[in-house]
């Protein structure tokens, strides 16, 4: 389904857990020490800081299945004309990418933290690289668009219209 532009809450949802992802990479430090202690058989002291980790993947969790829903109900606005199809399938991609990362990091988060696993946390780590390289990706694929093919595609996802 194609819709005329985001709607205000796709774009709000977005920027919301852009805003998460950030602070995620920036308490990644104290989880990752808690989870070092962990794997030491040492337990881990309460800090606020890691329970605020765990609790933002699981907000992020849930917020992208509400963008998931309200995507799959109102659709997103068409690529560009003018964008090559190449472009338009690198871009569904990243997205794909995105959104399977926003939902596979916070369950390999949680069955490392809550159930101990291992292979999960290697799995968070792994993803967490991924992630960043596809936002890096993403990021630079919409100023290619805003500065280089100029076609304003930046606009779609500006809470002010």
């Amino acid at each position: 389904m194609q819709a005329a532009a985001y709607s205000r809450t796709q774009i709000a949802l977005h920027w919301v857990i852009f805003l998460l992802i950030a602070l995620q990479y920036l308490l990644h430090d104290w989880i990752a020490e808690a989870w070092d202690k962990v794997e030491e058989g040492q337990e881990a002291a309460f800090h606020p800081l890691v329970a605020a980790h765990v609790a933002g993947g699981l907000l992020i969790l849930a917020l992208v299945v509400w963008r998931i829903v309200l995507r799959r109900r109102h659709g997103a606005p068409p690529y560009p004309p003018e964008e090559p199809v190449a472009l338009q399938w690198v871009a569904k991609l990243t997205h794909l990418g995105l959104y399977a990362l926003m939902i596979l990091m916070p369950v390999s988060g949680a069955l490392a933290w809550f159930g101990g696993a291992a292979a999960a946390a290697q799995a968070h780590e792994l993803m967490r690289i991924l992630l960043l390289a596809l936002i890096g990706l993403h990021i630079l694929g919409a100023l290619y668009h805003q500065f280089i093919l100029r076609t304003d595609i930046m606009s779609r996802m500006r809470l002010a219209r």
